[in-house]
């Protein structure tokens, strides 16, 4: 797709039905993000997820989606320690859920040696640069990455070493435009930018986000692309009216004794 120039439309899904829904409709990839500590769970942030609710989310969306190409982000502590933990929890995932690919943040020399070590045992890994949520309290909190010539060079000596690691695909999260539209044209493997502008290869957005399921949440990048939160919240208190009001169920709701 990167060499047709075919931009890559990519969404963030945790269950069945939505993953049902993508397939139905075509889009090219699905990833299941640890982002479901925070938009499923209800935590602050992604580091409470585990590998176990990867691996139970990752399966409903298979039986979605069983013709999408699907990556998974390892969560948070399963694969930094070692390249051999890593490997572990890869293969855990590749094996219990069916999924096509995983996905680990950071372009450090650490990181490369153990992409490498996924690689070589046959687990495509997708990379993932810029704002890396795992390491928010590293980075002081949610900030654009890449403004300034240092954190814009070493956004591009970090994708060219995910590259040569092995990754087949690299995730700009949260880039300046400007330095993610040079990295995507210095690569052969396609970005997928999730606020990171238009020069990307592909873009991502969390599925509840861009269908206006989380109206609190409203950072510059995302476009909504439905308002689900009101209409759902508009048949909710419909629902609750009718029952109220004895209207539902009525006797066409009702069964009767005609077998």
């Amino acid at each position: 797709m990167k060499s047709r120039k075919e931009p890559i439309a990519v969404l963030t899904c945790y269950d069945f039905l939505f993953a049902r829904i993508l397939e139905t409709e075509g889009v090219d990839m699905i990833l299941v993000g640890d982002s479901l500590g925070q938009v499923v769970m209800g935590y602050d942030s992604t580091l409470p997820v585990t590998v176990d609710d990867m691996v139970y989310h990752t399966r409903a969306v298979r039986r979605g989606a069983p013709n999408t190409f699907t990556v998974v982000d390892l969560p948070f502590l399963s694969y930094q320690a070692s390249s051999e933990e890593a490997l572990h929890s890869a293969g855990r995932v590749m094996k219990e859920t069916g999924a096509h690919a995983v996905k680990l943040e950071g372009g450090d020399e650490e990181a490369c040696l153990t992409i490498r070590r996924l690689v070589r045992a046959g687990i495509p890994v997708m990379g993932h640069l810029g704002f890396v949520p795992q390491s928010i309290h590293m980075l002081g909190g949610t900030r654009v990455q890449g403004r300034d010539p240092e954190g814009a060079n070493r956004l591009h000596d970090q994708a060219r070493a995910l590259e040569e690691a092995g990754c087949f695909s690299v995730v700009l999260e949260l880039v300046s435009g400007a330095p993610a539209s040079e990295v995507s044209q210095n690569l052969t493997i396609p970005t997928i930018g999730i606020g990171a502008g238009s020069g990307c290869d592909g873009q991502i957005l969390v599925l509840p986000d861009a269908l206006g399921l989380n109206p609190a949440f409203t950072p510059r990048f995302l476009k909504r692309f439905a308002e689900l939160a009101d209409l759902s919240g508009h048949g909710v208190r419909s629902y609750i009216a009718e029952v109220k009001g004895r209207k539902y169920p009525g006797p066409e709701h009702t069964f009767g004794d005609e077998g």
